[in-house]
């Protein structure tokens, strides 16, 4: 039985390719190929499945279609990219009505509006299991722009365009009570967040276009996964000052360490997390004041050559060693 979900993606990577267009394939947030002298496309894809990623539950079918397209914004997000495609492949359960399969493609079709984003085909199939969502979305960054993970270096500053956390603490809640409990008002914003996350499609258009070398993630996983993430891409070390991660105000009412664990292996919060070089975080963090965005600086990039994220809890202890505890769908089994 397959353990590891990361372990699997390696192994099935191939060691070159074929088509001297791809800039990038396998191993960053989307797949990144050259098409004309001024743009490269980018393309990713995302599954959720019924029992394993929500449940009816968990999320209205509304949110299941908005949440579908969101996780996958939110990759071109991660690359700096403008998105302008999607399509929709969908396994249907016998107990899934016309409906809520109509409120699936509303959730998609409004939040793909926002972006201006098109639907333009896709595959319906039928299922004797749980409903099946694939989407594929695909955009445009101009060359040389792009966000990968192997752009660390040595000195870099370590940045989130967000908080993280949010999202764990509402699934926490409805799995605790399902989404029909009467919550109170901060409950329900810590809910929305795990239901109907906002992909930063924005910050990274601000990244993309700052001209300065970034490296990039969306926090899907986890600030420890996506963080592991970069630091193996980049072949660097990552050290995060604990006390530099944004904490909001809903997450505040919990203990310490069970906001930690929120905000390092949660996951599904769709914030972005790099790497800048230090002496431009200053200019970086104006170009989002512009935009009545907000950029956190959280930690500095250590040595090359070891690839590892070390949390600092405080000047008195060694730092930690932090390792990819996000969702591993293998490993959940």
């Amino acid at each position: 039985m397959l353990q590891d979900e990361f372990e699997w993606i390696k192994s099935i990577t191939p060691d070159s390719s074929y088509q001297k267009e791809l800039v990038m394939g396998i191993g960053d947030d989307a797949a990144l190929w050259s098409v004309n002298k001024e743009m490269d496309q980018v393309v990713c894809v995302d599954t959720m499945v019924e029992g394993v990623h929500f449940t009816k539950d968990t999320l209205s079918p509304y949110q299941v279609g908005y949440k579908a397209l969101a996780v996958n914004l939110s990759d071109l997000g991660a690359m700096g990219a403008i998105p302008q495609f999607y399509l929709v492949s969908i396994a249907i359960a016998k107990d899934w009505n016309t409906e809520e399969l109509s409120e699936v493609y509303k959730g998609m079709a409004v939040l793909a509006s926002k972006y201006k984003t098109d639907l333009i085909g896709g595959d319906t199939v039928s299922t004797k299991g749980p409903l099946v969502l694939t989407v594929t979305v695909i955009g445009k960054v101009e060359k040389g722009k792009s966000l990968l993970r192997k752009n660390a270096k040595p000195g870099d500053s370590v940045f989130l365009t967000g908080v993280t956390g949010e999202s764990a603490a509402g699934l926490q809640l409805l799995l605790k009570n399902t989404r029909h409990h009467h919550f109170s008002s901060d409950e329900k914003q810590l809910i929305l967040q795990h239901q109907m996350p906002a992909p930063h499609i924005e910050q990274g258009r601000i990244l993309a276009s700052s001209g300065f070398r970034i490296s990039l993630n969306d926090v899907s996983d986890g600030i420890a996964s996506e963080l592991n993430e970069i630091a193996e891409a980049s072949q660097v070390a990552l050290h995060i000052d604990e006390n530099k991660i944004p904490v909001s105000r809903l997450l505040a009412r919990y203990p310490k360490n069970e906001q930690l664990n929120f905000q390092l292996y949660g996951g599904e919060d769709y914030v972005l997390t790099g790497t800048v070089n230090q002496d431009q975080f200053e200019p970086l963090s104006k170009l989002f004041q512009q935009h009545s965005l907000k950029i956190f600086e959280i930690g500095k990039v250590g040595e090359a050559g070891n690839a590892a994220v070390y949390l600092h809890r405080n000047e008195n202890e060694s730092p930690e060693q932090i390792t990819k505890q996000g969702f591993n769908h293998f490993r959940e089994r």
